[in-house]
């Protein structure tokens, strides 16, 4: 059960002091910074963020107790509220002055809720009659006011990666309003309404703080709403609702996960992916909203795995008074004293410990039985490639029985990743060469994500070793490459060579060369040099591969130097005197070249022949049968004398 855990808490947690020891702590979402705040004459501030550099200590004047504290980013700018009518500011600016400057509320008995900063000189106040946007001048330790709007709030949520502030107003709360704020301006998007669940009359529900999320999930941003169970609908379970909330137009319901139980829940997003956290079970449940039900306007999706706890985290110990034999104590897992925060951050205070949340992927892949669907799901993960490659060898390894139209399946997805890949960055390559266009935005070179599995790829972590396999049939093992190319032609991917190379040599290895005769007559295997080189190679095995060859040369065009290499390589210098004449090419070919190779067989009557030969091109081509000094065939000359004397050399013809 162990190596079904799916979720795990990473390894270097952000370590600060736990509640007993401060009086207060807070989290920043937009920084991932843990405030650990004592007070007491002075007041001390321990700041701890996902690095040293967003990690800082230091104290205050102690004006009573701290509702809400954050840092603009960067750390330049403190905002801290204490009262409900102002929030006060430090600067953290280097050389710039370190006392405190106050900002009140403009509205007249409205209550300060909190704030948030939407850029590094840029705050929001939110209170309960609206919001107000500033500006932060920390030079002259004075605030803006850019725009503010009126609106009752019950309380609001802000999503940092969008800078999206979300208002709860009217008094169930379920009429929600948000803003976008982007260099400088405030833009109010459209309103919606959660529909909350029938209850009896006359009781009625509001909608709470507790039971929303936002999050960005694949590039869009969502409104998530936690719809508890109802006591007098038939429905099975609670369930979580996704509204997509756009930059411009109306927001949507489109999501709808079933959770099929009921009780307290908790919300994160991991790697795209909506993990539900139920705390009596101790387990969590992920959703993946890409693996929809097609032609339907709202998905109704199931978890796409069995529900699984995190996995079992050890708090490390350090100090004197550990043990080195005993191991560290097990942090309690789904503690009522955790608290959930978007999109991946779980936080015991009581414990001291900000964890980011983490999916494993290797477990899921024995939870997943419909291949095609697990092959949907890991393309969209993060860390992928190393476990898509796993599961390829695993399909294969299961054997051969209905395994083709699997192994023919994952193929494609592979190769409609694959494709899609080089088609952006084949459009980004034409984009660069034909320069900016004007009134067109830069184009940014495609992002090659862990999801794009080349040919190298499956060739060398899948089918090279597969083609070794003793255990499996040498049909299933053409079957699967030939399934392999068939997809990646069907994309129209150029196959290389190295994969014909691949079916060549197992085909040959268990002697099926009528099978690779048809597949070069047919051109199954597409015609190269690489591939034709190969065939040359195999002559001692099946002496009709030569022919194959010089075929596969001829019909290349553009390989005549490689097709008369080969033939002088193997010794068959008058096979590439005549392939060379019969291109009308003998003109311009190097004598030295084809001497050489002459004189290397040992056979006076061939190095004659050739030798004459090139005598005789002379003659036609200049009127003397001597060879030029930069043909330097010199010692050919000599060697010729030598061996058949001086009055055997062809005398200049005269006319």
């Amino acid at each position: 059960m162990s190596e079904e855990h799916y979720l795990e808490l990473c390894e270097n947690p952000v370590q600060f002091e736990n509640a007993s020891s401060v009086n207060n702590v807070f989290f920043d979402e937009a920084n991932k910074q843990v405030f650990a705040v004592r007070s007491g004459g002075a007041t001390g501030v321990v700041v701890k963020g996902p690095d040293d550099k967003s990690s800082v200590a230091f104290r205050m004047d102690d004006k009573g107790e701290v509702k809400c504290i954050k840092f603009s980013i960067g750390n330049k700018i403190l905002a801290v509220q204490r009262t409900s009518k102002s929030v006060d500011l430090i600067n953290f600016i280097p050389d710039y002055p370190h006392t405190e400057f106050t900002q009140e509320c403009k509205t007249k008995n409205a209550n300060v809720l909190g704030f948030c900063w939407t850029n590094w000189n840029e705050i929001v106040f939110i209170t309960d009659q609206g919001i107000e946007f500033y500006q932060v001048f920390p030079d002259k330790r004075s605030l803006k006011l850019l725009k503010s709007q009126s609106i009752n709030v019950n309380w609001y949520q802000y999503c940092p990666e969008t800078s999206v502030i979300l208002l709860s107003t009217t008094v169930q709360g379920n009429i929600l309003q948000p803003f976008a704020f982007r260099n400088g301006t405030m833009s109010k998007m459209s309103k919606f309404e959660i529909e909350l669940p029938v209850v009896p009359k006359p009781a009625k529900l509001s909608l709470s703080e507790r039971d929303i999320a936002m999050a960005t999930i694949y590039g869009q941003l969502f409104v998530m709403y936690l719809k508890h169970h109802s006591r007098t609908a038939n429905s099975p379970g609670a369930e979580v609702v996704l509204y997509h909330l756009p930059r411009e137009g109306a927001c949507k319901k489109t999501h709808v996960l079933k959770l099929n139980t009921t009780g307290k829940f908790a919300l994160n997003i991991v790697d795209n992916l909506v993990v539900v956290h139920h705390q009596s079970t101790q387990t969590s449940l992920i959703f993946d909203i890409k693996l929809k039900e097609p032609d339907c306007a709202v998905n109704t999706h199931q978890p796409v795995l069995p529900a699984r706890s995190i996995h079992p985290y050890r708090i490390p110990l350090s100090g004197p008074a550990v043990v080195p034999s005993q191991p560290p104590p097990l942090c309690q897992l789904y503690s009522s004293s955790w608290s959930v925060f978007q999109p991946d951050i779980i936080i015991s205070a009581s414990e001291g410990y900000l964890w980011y949340l983490q999916v494993k992927l290797p477990p899921t892949v024995n939870l997943l039985q419909d291949k095609g669907k697990l092959m949907d799901f890991l393309l969209r993960r993060r860390d992928c490639k190393m476990v898509i490659l796993s599961v390829c060898s695993q399909i294969l390894e299961g054997g051969e029985k209905g395994s083709l139209p699997v192994v023919a399946t994952v193929f494609d997805k592979l190769n409609q990743v694959y494709k899609e890949y080089l088609e952006a960055e084949q459009s980004y390559t034409v984009a660069m060469e034909s320069g900016p266009s004007r009134g067109s935005a830069a184009q940014k070179r495609p992002v090659r994500t862990q999801a794009v599995i080349d040919q190298s790829d499956m060739y060398t972590h899948v089918l090279s070793s597969f083609t070794e396999r003793k255990d499996v049939s040498h049909k299933f093992v053409i079957a699967v490459l030939m399934e392999y190319i068939r997809s990646l032609n069907q994309f129209q991917i150029t196959v290389q060579h190295y994969l014909y190379e691949l079916v060549i040599k197992t085909l040959v290895q268990h002697n099926l060369f009528y099978m690779l005769h048809q597949f070069l007559q047919y051109h199954v295997l597409s015609d190269s040099k690489p591939l034709a080189c190969l065939l040359l190679s195999l002559e001692s095995t099946y002496p009709p591969a030569h022919q194959l060859s010089l075929d596969m040369l001829k019909r290349l065009s553009t390989a005549n130097d490689e097709i008369v290499e080969v033939l002088l390589s193997k010794q068959q210098v008058l096979g590439a005197l005549r392939f060379i004449r019969s291109v009308g090419g003998h003109d311009n070919v190097s004598a030295r070249k084809f001497l050489d190779a002459a004189q290397q067989t040992g056979d006076q009557m061939l190095f004659y022949t050739v030798f004459r030969s090139f005598q005789q091109r002379n003659q036609r081509l200049r009127g003397s049968p001597s060879f030029n000094p930069g043909e330097h065939c010199e010692e050919h000359v000599v060697h010729f004398k030598q061996l058949f004397g001086d009055q055997a050399l062809m005398k200049p013809s005269t006319v």
